[in-house]
């Protein structure tokens, strides 16, 4: 592990980046130990940089041209720029010492141009690729800065994103219906004889309700995958999968017919840290 490069003070901001904008992930670094906490918050500040540009832009051109600096700092262009930005530092930094490789981070990227468009999201198909290209990238990415990298950690990676990345697209409904924009793949809605303007009109229907209880059952299966194939990877890997037990928490809500899925009723911290305490003395965790 290099000794020089960034500071304090930019991994100071990253953690603070990344518990008030993806506090789940922020928390299961707490159960890691700190050489490699650093760099698992530089890639989580990292990803919400990228995906909250839909929020901090107001027409998409704004939005892509932010997307492009990105993508020239992980090509190397712009080096007083990157040095520049605690982020962009720190997550370089990661990225040399950890030997990650730069593709996943570039096409996360590319697939978070979607956000900044009102384009529905077409298909399960869609939605599946990207996810695996964001949310499963992400476990991946933080799984190589905890072991090597192997198979069975990628094919566990995958179906962990797919799970998570499943259960925000259904989280986030209510946010994303305000802004008129769809993730719910629009063809599964027809398949249920629903729509956009069902979805956009922010209150549940039947024909809705019937398409979001199918991507709950798509999320589970993928989570049931998930706790499988976590007993097939080394213990010092296991905390970056801890969300799981988020993740099949909030997946046990949501098919409960009397929750709103346009209601969401995010849990507080202290019940998440609670959560992820409870799941890292777990047999399933802990090895």
């Amino acid at each position: 592990m290099s000794a020089g490069g960034t500071s304090k003070e930019s991994a100071g901001f990253c953690a603070d980046l990344v518990r008030t904008h993806d506090f789940v992930r922020y928390a299961s670094t707490l159960f890691v130990p700190a050489v490699e906490r650093r760099a698992l918050l530089a890639i989580y500040a990292f990803n919400a940089e990228i995906s909250r540009v839909r929020d901090q832009v107001s027409q998409p051109l704004p939005g892509e041209i932010r997307l492009q600096w990105w993508t020239d700092a992980l090509e190397g262009a712009g080096h007083g720029e990157v040095e520049g930005n605690p982020v962009a530092a720190e997550l370089m930094q990661a990225v040399r010492d950890f030997r990650l490789p730069v593709e996943p981070l570039s096409r996360l990227i590319d697939e978070h141009q979607f956000d900044l468009y009102n384009d529905p999201m077409p298909s399960m198909a869609a939605l599946e690729g990207y996810v695996t290209d964001t949310a499963s990238a992400l476990f991946s990415l933080a799984a190589r800065i905890m072991s090597r990298p192997s198979e069975a950690i990628e094919h566990l990676a995958r179906h962990a994103g797919l799970a998570q990345g499943i259960a925000q697209v259904i989280a986030a409904l209510r946010h994303d219906a305000a802004r008129k924009q769809l993730f719910v793949p629009l063809q599964l809605l027809e398949s249920h004889g629903s729509g956009m303007e069902q979805v956009f009109s922010g209150k549940q229907t039947p024909a809705a309700r019937a398409a979001i209880d199918q991507l709950i059952g798509e999320a589970q299966k993928h989570l049931e995958t998930g706790f499988d194939l976590l007993a097939g990877v080394p213990p010092q890997v296991r905390p970056v999968f801890l969300p799981l037990a988020l993740i099949r928490r909030d997946l046990k809500r949501m098919s409960r017919a009397d929750v709103d899925p346009f209601a969401p009723q995010p849990p507080s911290r202290l019940r998440t840290l609670w959560t992820l305490w409870r799941a890292s003395r777990s047999k399933e965790f802990g090895g």
